[in-house]
């Protein structure tokens, strides 16, 4: 018989397990260090979910929910079916992989202000970025260990909006409207791993240097605009 538990208690279980997931990938992680995370018996968390691929399933689809429990699922929660959390993780992608800014630059063919252009873009990039960081950081931390997923996230979601943003550059470079660059897709790949550091990654450095959201925001796309916009 399914069984139910409080929202907070389920919520604090994500909240765990995306924490030891990120910590130490999918494949070193055991359900036996979620639980003690979580401050329970390792029996405790079958309550919840029937095995780590359910879990991992529930934390890849909660983890940047501020509200994912509105309507509480019947527990535990069974493993997903083969293929349904990359199927999620894919449609989830091509949600949100090419910011909006980005693909209206790379389909206009006057710009007035090269500038403004450039600014939206990279403030996009950096909201979309700042809003899924916990997604994205358990992607990139468990990705390895799936060579589905690996793909998918490194060649397909990455590798893609490297490509877009390098084509973008170089026909601004070339148009005379921002910085010449050496190779746009390696200006594509530091503004996007710049940008990643101080959206996501930073919140999981060992040694933090303390900053306000906003100023890391406002500092980081200032930078990139200056280095790549004409005076």
């Amino acid at each position: 018989m399914a069984r139910s538990i409080p929202d907070d208690r389920l919520a604090r279980l994500v909240e765990c397990a995306t924490a030891v997931f990120i910590a130490q990938g999918y494949r070193r992680t055991q359900m036996a260090d979620v639980a003690q995370a979580l401050g329970v018996a390792k029996g405790t968390l079958y309550l919840y979910v029937e095995s780590k691929d359910a879990l991992f399933d529930l934390v890849a689809r909660c983890a940047d929910d501020a509200h994912p429990f509105e309507k509480l699922p019947a527990l535990p929660i069974r493993p997903p079916k083969p293929g349904a959390t990359l199927k999620y993780v894919r449609e989830r992608l091509a949600k949100n992989q090419v910011p909006v800014a980005l693909t209206a630059a790379l389909g206009r063919s006057r710009v007035s202000d090269p500038r403004a252009e450039l600014e939206e873009i990279v403030c996009e990039l950096y909201d979309a970025l700042a809003r899924n960081r916990r997604g994205i950081k358990l992607l990139d931390r468990s990705a390895p260990d799936h060579p589905e997923l690996a793909a998918l996230w490194f060649e397909g979601a990455r590798g893609g909006l490297v490509r877009l943003l390098g084509q973008y550059l170089e026909d601004r470079s070339r148009r005379k409207l921002l910085r010449p660059v050496p190779d746009a897709a390696v200006a594509a790949r530091l503004l996007i791993e710049t940008v990643v550091f101080w959206a996501v990654h930073r919140h999981w450095d060992p040694h933090p240097q303390p900053v306000d959201e906003a100023v890391a925001k406002d500092t980081v796309v200032r930078f990139i605009v200056s280095a790549l916009a004409k005076e």
